[in-house]
């Protein structure tokens, strides 16, 4: 009897970690740079990164543009309103990613995280990586 009431105690010690590890995937890493996960284009280093603040405000720096954006959390779906950006110098092949991502962004519609991934999904899948810095 004593022995089935420590395995009882160790299975509920076990169900309460995983609902705890379950819940911290559901709420969304705001304040956290996310790096998409790709490869830096050739001639340059930069790889985009998204920033989403608790206020829903949203810092976008990609390829060669940087700007602003609007983000509403809900549950497991998002929206980005991509706002104004600022052009930098930049080779047509980052100019057109640039307008990709942008419009990838702007088509989010759900997002999900199983670790340090964050996978924003919608017409297509964009996965970024938590910083950890």
């Amino acid at each position: 009897m004593r022995v089935m009431k420590y395995i009882a105690v160790a299975a509920s010690v076990v169900v309460l970690a995983l609902l705890d590890v379950a819940h911290a995937q559901s709420v969304f890493p705001f304040d956290r740079d996310m790096v998409l996960d790709a490869r830096p284009m050739r001639g340059g280093k930069r790889v985009p990164i998204l920033a989403i603040g608790a206020d829903g405000r949203a810092q976008i720096d990609l390829w060669c543009k940087r700007g602003q954006g609007d983000v509403v959390v809900a549950g497991d779906t998002i929206t980005i309103m991509v706002g104004a950006m600022r052009d930098e110098p930049c080779t047509p092949e980052r100019a057109q990613a640039d307008e990709d991502m942008i419009a990838a962004l702007s088509g989010v519609t759900g997002w999900s995280q199983r670790g340090n991934v964050v996978t924003l999904t919608g017409a297509g899948l964009l996965r970024f990586r938590l910083a950890t810095n």
